[in-house]
């Protein structure tokens, strides 16, 4: 997220005061150790055909889900990849129960199994996740940046709320303020503050489809939050920015390798509008053992990301709008 949304400083900012300040925020981003423990004969070569385009993973863990009683998995996986020319990025979220194999942990004590593709996070950290990642969709991941979620409320609340168009009335099953530890959507454009938004994004139960209602839901919370973030009334106060800046910094950690400076100047030009939201492809869910796990469609799966790693920008929106069509 931040590596999207720092760039919207330096259009409100003079480009000097602007560098120096994102100097300052780098400073305050903690960060991660991603690609070390992968054995470099493990990971996919980049195919020269995608140029300089880059490919990001991003990972949310919500540490404050009442259901999160596994400990600590990776409850959102979205690959970003920005194309070459940096114009335009498509984020492909992959289901958190995604049944895929999972290389060995790096201490050799989990893993070279099959299970939910978030359980990589728990067995061997960021250095796993993004090795099975990779191993999954075949795509060499070169930045990653981890939110968590106990920190989401801040960051929304910081930008004075989203707006969000809720596509059905529900009722969380859990709430951070709600009454009664619930708190009822009515279908409708409407504005939320963080807690509010939180609610909307964590919950599954209230939807048939599951967790894939959650994620058409974070990828509307994504979209809000870039919007209101490039909003001229956050752009045109510093305290917003501030607080916004802050807020995320208090969130966000990235990998060692990532220069957000200059990434920003790379990606000033990018706004919600250059963003496409889609999912891994799926045959829906089942049961494997006593698990709820969702099924990839491997074939549908494998031409996705084969686009992605490519560049194919067409392949990638037709493949991923008939999967998001079904």
């Amino acid at each position: 997220m931040i590596c999207v949304l720092v760039p919207l400083i330096l259009v409100g900012a003079g480009v000097i005061a602007g560098g120096l300040y994102l100097r300052h925020v780098e400073g305050k981003v903690d960060r991660v150790d991603a690609f070390t423990q992968i054995p470099e004969a493990n990971r996919p070569q980049k195919d020269a055909a995608a140029g300089k385009a880059i490919n990001f993973l991003l990972l949310g863990s919500d540490t404050r889900d009442p259901d999160n009683l596994g400990g600590s998995r990776s409850d959102t996986i979205i690959i970003m990849h920005l194309n070459k020319d940096q114009s335009a990025a498509q984020l492909i979220s992959i289901p958190r129960d995604t049944w895929t194999y999972i290389p060995k942990s790096a201490n050799g004590q989990h893993g070279d199994t099959n299970s939910k593709i978030n359980a990589s996070y728990a067995w061997g950290g960021i250095p796993l996740v993004v090795q099975t990642v990779e191993t999954y969709t075949g795509v060499r991941i070169d930045h990653v940046a981890l939110v968590d979620f106990a920190g989401f409320k801040e960051i929304v609340d910081a930008l004075g709320g989203v707006d969000i168009d809720v596509e059905t009335s529900f009722t969380s099953t859990h709430s951070l303020s709600g009454a009664g530890g619930k708190r009822h959507f009515d279908a409708g454009p409407q504005t939320m503050d963080g807690a509010a938004a939180l609610d909307y994004a964590r919950e599954r139960y209230s939807f048939k489809d599951g967790d894939f209602a959650r994620i058409r839901h974070q990828q509307q919370v994504i979209k809000a939050i870039l919007d209101k973030a490039s909003s001229g009334g956050t752009l045109s106060s510093p305290a917003k920015i501030n607080g916004f800046l802050q807020a995320t910094t208090d969130t966000v950690s990235v990998d060692k390798s990532l220069n957000l400076l200059s990434m920003a100047t790379q990606l000033r030009h990018l706004r919600s509008g250059n963003l496409n939201f889609y999912t891994s492809p799926s045959k829906g869910t089942g049961m494997i053992g006593n698990q709820s796990v969702v099924l990839p469609d491997k074939t549908k799966t494998k031409a996705l990301f084969d686009a992605v790693r490519r560049d194919d920008t067409a392949t990638i929106e037709k493949l991923g709008t008939e999967s998001k069509s079904k």
